[in-house]
Parts: structure tokens; sequence; C-alpha cells
């Protein structure tokens, strides 16, 4: 059975739970709720809707984000959506 657009989304995003500038390191959380260490080179790039660059500080606990791998690493990081977009939804 094909996998539907829908579905491939929900799977390829993944919500931040921590985020460690410091160590380079990124914990995230994937629909299942199953948590995952990330830990970012120098080459991982950031990408929001203020620029795109290596600071992974640009990041925050709750964003929804893409990750690009390469060789099992991170290599392009997308907020795909901000914690302060979720929260302001008319849902709530």
């Amino acid at each position: 059975m094909s996998q539907g657009l829908t579905d491939w989304l929900q799977q390829s995003r993944f919500v931040v739970v921590a985020v460690d500038s410091a160590r380079r390191s990124l914990r995230v959380k994937d629909e299942a709720e199953a948590c995952t260490d990330l830990s970012c080179s120098e080459r991982t790039v950031v990408v929001t809707d203020e620029g795109t660059g290596p600071d992974l500080e640009a990041i925050n606990a709750g964003d929804i984000v893409k990750i690009e791998e390469v060789s099992g690493r991170p290599e392009r990081i997308v907020v795909v959506r901000r914690v302060w977009e979720e929260l302001t939804t008319p849902e709530w």
C-alpha cells in the first residue's frame, strides 16, 4: 500500500523537545511520541522564515521541524511551524 501525502508529512515532521546549542544537539519527538537525540555537525544548516544559518539557537522547544539527513546526521533542519504559531491556532 502506498503512503499518502498526509501520512508522509506527519511521519517526516518532528516536535523539538530540547535544544543544546553548546553541544550542538537536539532532542526531537516523532508522531508516535518516541524521542530521539540528534547530534549536529558544524555543517548542519537551520532554515527558518528569518533566514538560514548554522545556529541551533534559532530553534525553540515546541517548534515543528523537518530534518534532512546525510549519512545519519542532520544536514538541514527546516522549521515548519513555530511553537507560538501552534499555540495561537483557532482550535485553541
